[in-house]
């Protein structure tokens, strides 16, 4: 069957998404800016994107009577986290437009598949090597060196199937953490700080990238992001290039996000890839209140072939601050700060680690 190809979309038109967290929410969000309705797909009855769309279905990413309702309800398909079946994507994309390309799933779904993408197009990362046994990773401990990090080679966000390796660590224990999976053992990058490009590229191919948001991690999960990043022009430069070139290798339609470490190099700085998000992501929410597109509109813009924004910042510093567990139980506090503006996600439940809203904050 022949997949069938994007299109320019009118407003009114259907678009359907995949997965009903927050990022999904804020998609049909900006998606009704534009005139569009939106129609979210995921099985989980607590999602908190069903409160804000036209129509969802509550259904596995399996059931593929469901889906073909589905397809059939809806104009475009995109996806808001990665790790959307690779056989969902390819059965909706036999029956409409499915954009990023479910090639791009199959390729960031997998580390080692991602790595060597983006090594291939001559863009460096740390090293790493492809560890599928215990053997495998005795001989990757000893090629790669200590410290390093072990990584399951899919399903793994915000820390989850890491497990660090140093001088002195058992390397049998650090397999069976991992549960024996094929995995990937990347060394562990003496970065000065971690930034971010998000980047859009519109079905005609033009290509607009996000100034570079430098992050700060606690316990592995996103905390705060800010622009401008504390970083030098060239590797501001260097870093949008990268991308691009990114997007641009992938063919890819919509937004992206592209996680780089900074890291000293001789009497300067160099830039080196960590991961690719193939969708929105979690330090381009700043762009809502501090930029004169988001990187959610631009989303939408892209997938239904309209033309891109040209991002530009408000304010001379933008902050954003997630709240994480119980922090969100404090959000009547950040509503008494000047400047700042609150963004709750109406998920149902409180736990530890999970990102219930975040604030953004614009210096003017």
């Amino acid at each position: 069957m022949i997949a069938p190809k994007p299109k320019l979309l009118g407003p009114d038109s259907t678009i359907g998404i995949l997965g009903g967290g927050q990022l999904g929410r804020m998609l049909a969000l900006a998606a009704a800016r534009l005139g569009f309705k939106c129609h979210i797909y995921c099985p989980d009855p607590e999602s908190p994107a069903f409160d804000i769309c036209r129509r969802f279905s509550e259904h596995d990413y399996t059931d593929w009577h469901a889906l073909d309702r589905f397809a059939n309800e809806v104009d475009v398909v995109t996806y808001e986290f990665e790790n959307v079946p690779a056989e969902t994507a390819a059965f909706l994309s036999a029956r409409k437009p499915v954009l990023p390309d479910p090639q791009v799933l199959a390729t960031t779904q997998d580390r080692l598949s991602e790595k060597s993408f983006v090594t291939g197009l001559g863009i460096a990362t740390a090293p790493f090597a492809a560890v599928h046994s215990l053997v495998e990773l005795e001989a990757a401990a000893a090629a790669v060196g200590r410290p390093a990090v072990l990584k399951t080679r899919r399903f793994g966000y915000d820390g989850k199937g890491q497990v660090s390796i140093r001088d002195g660590s058992d390397l049998a224990a650090a397999w069976r953490d991992t549960g024996e999976q094929p995995c990937i053992l990347e060394a562990f990058v003496p970065f000065e700080r971690e930034i971010s490009v998000i980047a859009a590229r519109g079905l005609d191919g033009k290509v607009e990238t996000f100034e570079v948001t430098e992050n700060e991690h606690h316990d592995h999960i996103l905390k705060i992001s800010q622009v401008p990043a504390r970083i030098t022009p060239a590797v501001a430069t260097e870093a949008r290039r990268i991308a691009e070139t990114i997007a641009t290798a992938f063919s890819y339609v919509g937004v992206l996000a592209v996680e780089l470490f900074v890291v000293p190099d001789g009497a300067g700085h160099a830039v080196l890839v960590n991961e690719i998000a193939p969708r929105v992501h979690n330090s381009g929410h700043w762009t809502i209140d501090g930029c004169s597109v988001s990187q959610f509109e631009q989303h939408i813009r892209a997938i239904a072939g309209l033309p891109l924004g040209r991002p530009a910042r408000r304010g001379r510093r933008v902050e954003m601050v997630n709240l994480i567990g119980a922090e969100a139980e404090d959000y009547r506090d950040w509503l008494r700060v000047p400047g700042a503006a609150v963004h709750l996600y109406g998920k149902s439940a409180i736990r530890p680690g999970r990102k219930m809203g975040h604030v953004t904050r614009v210096e003017e």
